[in-house]
């Protein structure tokens, strides 16, 4: 089964892919990666690490509330080494469910308060991203093609966080003590991706609408999220290839931008190979 699902996911990345490059212009998008700033790719990369710094440390916050009390360092090993596995090893137990694996070895609090913590960092993750999504496009040269959706737009903004901290009280209620820390991580872990984006925008060697372009990469983030594809692969520069269509802009900018931005995640979560070795190094204190 899990090899049947791995097969999928190849076929929907090598199927989405094939038809993006149909329609660009694949000279174009060689000639913009060749041309790409490094400084800025380099600070694209700093960026987004600092991403995943922040989100180790939202993750810690609710394996706090399990009683696990990991050093801030330990976290980030286990952080990497999920990286690596979810990207790299997709078809397997993948990252979150190693290091469930190993928190539930070393300390026992259960695997099903394990998987809720899990959860409830990527949702709180999630809504994040449709939040800011939500404020961006309002901003957007997209807000211009439907009234309906402006207003449907506000209306989701509004309810979005009063909803996911009630859900998040009803149904996590034992993830309570830092509410308000991993919600506040959360914005910062995804405004950091932003920060990311933007510099590889800037890296770009073409102009382009840097709001819309900003709308579209949380979008995509968002349906890069859904498992169908591997890392995202297919579904991310699909949505820039058809978001940009829409607005007349030239979609093989998106997908180089959509390339570069998987490049640098490809590369970040390489780093967790240094600790696969020895991915939960416990304090002198543990042993």
């Amino acid at each position: 089964m899990k090899r049947l699902k791995l097969a999928i996911k190849i076929f929907l990345s090598l199927a989405l892919l094939w038809l993006v490059l149909r329609q660009i212009d694949t000279h174009r998008l060689f000639t913009l990666l060749q041309t790409s700033n490094p400084l800025w790719l380099g600070i694209a990369f700093i960026l987004y690490n600092l991403s995943k710094i922040v989100a180790s440390f939202r993750l810690n916050y609710y394996f706090k509330d399990l009683g696990l009390k990991l050093l801030e360092r330990q976290a980030l090993r286990l952080y990497y080494v999920g990286m690596f596995y979810n990207l790299f090893l997709p078809g397997g137990v993948g990252g979150d469910g190693y290091k469930i694996y190993l928190l539930q070895k070393y300390h026992n609090p259960g695997y099903k308060p394990l998987l809720a913590a899990t959860l409830l960092d990527r949702l709180s993750g999630l809504v994040a991203l449709l939040f800011l999504a939500g404020i961006l496009f309002l901003f957007s040269s997209y807000a211009k093609l439907s009234p309906w959706l402006v207003w449907c737009d506000l209306f989701c903004l509004i309810l979005l966080y009063p909803i996911f901290l009630f859900l998040h009280k009803k149904l996590f209620g034992n993830f309570t003590t830092y509410l308000w820390q991993t919600t506040l991580l959360g914005l910062g872990v995804q405004i950091l991706q932003l920060l990311c984006a933007y510099a590889l925008i800037l890296a770009l060697p073409a102009p382009v609408p840097v709001i819309d372009f900003l709308t579209l990469f949380l979008i995509s983030s968002v349906v890069a999220v859904l498992p169908l594809t591997i890392g995202g692969v297919g579904a991310r520069e699909f949505t820039f290839v058809y978001g940009l269509k829409l607005l007349r802009v030239d979609p093989s900018i998106g997908v180089a931008f959509s390339f570069l931005f998987f490049l640098i995640s490809a590369l970040s979560s390489a780093l967790g190979i240094f600790f696969i070795h020895n991915p939960y190094k416990r304090s002198p204190s543990e042993i």
